[in-house]
Formats: C-alpha cells, sequence, structure tokens
C-alpha cells in the first residue's frame, strides 16, 4: 500500500497559524518526512515566527520535549498522520508431546562387577556474548535563533527622555520614561559619537530651562516689590 504524500504548509497554513497565536493558542503541527533529526508524524507546538521569513524561520516544541527548534514550511504539516495500526499478535505454538523414555533393559549378571569411577565431566565453554549493533548516529537538532533586541531612546525639546524595546516582532516597553542622568551615564560608557550627541541635547535643555528660571526669577523679583510698594 503506497502512502500519501503529506501537505507541507502553505502560506494560507501560515497565516493561520499566526491567527492562533495573536488568539494566545499555540496552535499544534506535524512534522512531514523531510523534517531533519525527528520522527515524521510526530506533534509540535508552534510558538512563534522569526523575521525574515527565509529558511527555518516558524520555532516550534516537539511534543514531550522542552527545545525550541526551528523548521522550514517544508518540513511541517497540519495534516493528522492516521494512527498506526498494530500487528495482529501471531497465535503461541502448542508445545509438542515429550516423547517418554524407552526402559531400560539390564542384562542379568551372576557376579557382580566393580562398578568404574564416575568422571566429571568438563564444564562446557560459555557462548561469547553476540556483540551489539552499533546505533544510528542522530543528526545535531537544530538550535533556535536568538531574537534580535532593538532599543530606542527619545528625546523631547524640554530634555524629557523615552526609551522602546523591541524583541523580535513584539515590542515588550514602549516609551517608558528614563531619567535625563540616566541616559547621560550611558552614553558616557558607548561610543563618542553618543555621549556627543545626547550631551548636545542635555545642553539646549539646560539652556532653556536656566533662561525660564531667569525669567520667572526677574517676574517674582517685580512682583515682590510691588507687594512691598502696596505694603509699605
Amino acid at each position: 500500500m503506497v502512502k500519501a504524500k503529506q501537505k507541507s504548509l502553505s502560506p494560507e497554513d501560515l497565516d493561520h497559524l499566526r491567527a492562533e497565536l495573536a488568539q494566545g493558542r499555540p496552535p499544534m503541527v506535524w512534522f512531514t518526512a523531510a523534517a531533519v533529526g525527528v520522527e515524521a508524524g510526530r506533534s509540535a507546538k508552534v510558538l512563534a515566527f522569526t523575521e525574515p521569513e527565509e529558511g527555518d524561520f516558524i520555532q516550534v516544541r516537539p511534543t514531550g520535549a522542552k527545545d525550541e527548534l526551528s523548521f522550514s514550511p517544508g518540513e511541517l504539516t497540519l495534516e493528522k498522520p492516521a494512527p498506526r495500526k498494530k500487528a495482529p499478535a501471531k497465535p503461541t505454538p502448542a508445545p509438542e508431546p515429550t516423547p517418554e523414555p524407552a526402559p531400560i533393559e539390564y542384562p542379568y549378571e551372576p557376579e557382580p562387577r566393580p562398578v568404574p569411577a564416575k568422571t566429571t565431566p568438563k564444564p562446557a565453554p560459555e557462548p561469547k556474548p553476540e556483540p551489539k549493533p552499533a546505533s544510528p548516529v542522530r543528526p545535531a537538532r537544530k538550535q533556535a535563533k536568538p531574537a534580535e533586541v532593538t532599543v530606542t531612546l527619545t528625546s523631547t525639546a524640554e530634555g524629557e527622555w523615552t526609551v522602546d524595546v523591541q524583541t523580535g516582532a513584539k515590542r515588550v516597553l514602549k516609551a517608558a520614561p528614563v531619567a535625563a542622568s540616566a541616559v547621560a551615564q550611558a552614553s558616557k560608557l558607548l561610543l563618542p559619537e553618543v555621549e556627543e550627541a545626547v550631551e548636545g541635547v542635555l545642553s539646549a535643555a539646560r539652556e532653556r530651562h536656566m533662561a525660564r528660571v531667569e525669567q520667572l526669577r526677574a517676574e517674582l523679583e517685580a512682583a515682590q516689590r510691588a507687594l512691598d510698594e502696596l505694603t509699605g
């Protein structure tokens, strides 16, 4: 009987898997005969899709395993394989009847004869154990590719800073406020060009705030003089 070839993942299947992940339901897939390092027909859960969509960009965890592996669409399918049929057990043959021992006839001896000494038979040599067949070498499993991390610092005209963090295609932090002093300290540990750019933004913000302080101080002094004249 010829087995039908399993259909690998199509673009429509990939869209369906992404929709399931977006709903928080890790979908199930099965390995095809083209999968390397795993048995065909074994199931797995889809965990994520890496970018760009080239080569092994589908991250899965095989059933019963803890490792996260990457595979291509040609190595996976949505078609669940049919369960394997067990071979019928062979009937146990009936034991052959044990033949009855033939009667031993002893000749008549008128006079007793000396009994010969018993000799101890030599033990038979033990059979040598047969060499065990060498186990097949399994190919190394594919390790999941680490996701790229992007950190973006953004400044405002008032000298305020925010940070965005993105892991692969997922944004884990968006517009979180960061102290300007922390940004200045971090820039000193990086390249001189980074420190120079950050220092330029901080200097401009300091000048604006100093001008604002001077303006407020002058307005406060004028208000104080007016108050003194009214109370004097």
